[in-house]
């Protein structure tokens, strides 16, 4: 005979770890996020359920597939694969286990998840983040989304953070990265001065642009 495996029954949705990129539809009505490996293809949102990749009827997590979310148990192993070059621009999510799911040794495999937090790196140029702006690559009907401050957003398809967070529903909370965990992007006025701040930054940009063409003069 087969042993079954142990079965758990938590009185509350086990915590998890795991990184992924924020993603934009192509429309500008949903967002949500993507994975960095075997899942990568298939974008999902804040609130969401597992499929099997390989197109199996099987529900997930299947025993003998690897199919399903994948997280870790701790954020520091999550965090350490921010280092590896083709993740650099993911974000760190914390998230609840929801439905079944096996239990490894270094984190989970499971049917369904609610990505609580969302906590963005800095941009490129190093500056704290200010916005999640097109990073010039996607999915079909999504665009990838890296950081960006005020600065480097220019005329590229961007949200603020407090902006992604709504957009995506389901009571996600965004924040930046500054050294220390920091209190979560608040809706409201927070969000509208971010907004503000943005697109001042690419009013700036396009007078920038004006003005060099204006001391360029006429192209005969």
């Amino acid at each position: 005979m087969r042993p079954r495996l142990p079965e758990e029954r938590p009185t509350e949705p086990p915590t998890g770890y795991k990184i992924a990129h924020p993603v934009l539809s192509q429309d500008g009505t949903r967002a949500g996020f993507t994975g960095v490996s075997l899942g990568g293809a298939l974008p999902y949102g804040v609130l969401d359920e597992a499929g099997c990749v390989y197109g199996r009827r099987h529900r997930a997590p299947h025993r003998r597939c690897d199919c399903g979310f994948h997280c870790v148990h701790d954020s520091a192993t999550a965090e350490a694969m921010l280092c590896l070059a083709e993740h650099r621009a993911a974000v760190l999510l914390e998230v609840s286990v929801l439905g079944a799911y096996i239990r490894f040794e270094r984190g989970f495999r499971y049917a369904r998840q609610r990505v609580r937090t969302a906590t963005v790196g800095p941009c490129a140029c190093g500056a704290a983040a200010g916005a999640l702006a097109d990073a010039g690559w996607g999915r079909p009907g999504w665009r990838a989304l890296t950081a960006a401050c005020a600065g480097c957003v220019r005329g590229r398809t961007s949200l603020s953070l407090a902006g992604f967070a709504r957009l995506a529903g389901e009571g996600l909370r965004v924040r930046a990265a500054s050294g220390g965990a920091g209190p979560p992007v608040d809706l409201g006025v927070c969000e509208l001065v971010a907004e503000a701040a943005l697109l001042q930054a690419r009013l700036d940009w396009f007078q920038s642009q004006l003005a060099r063409l204006d001391k360029r003069g006429p192209q005969g």
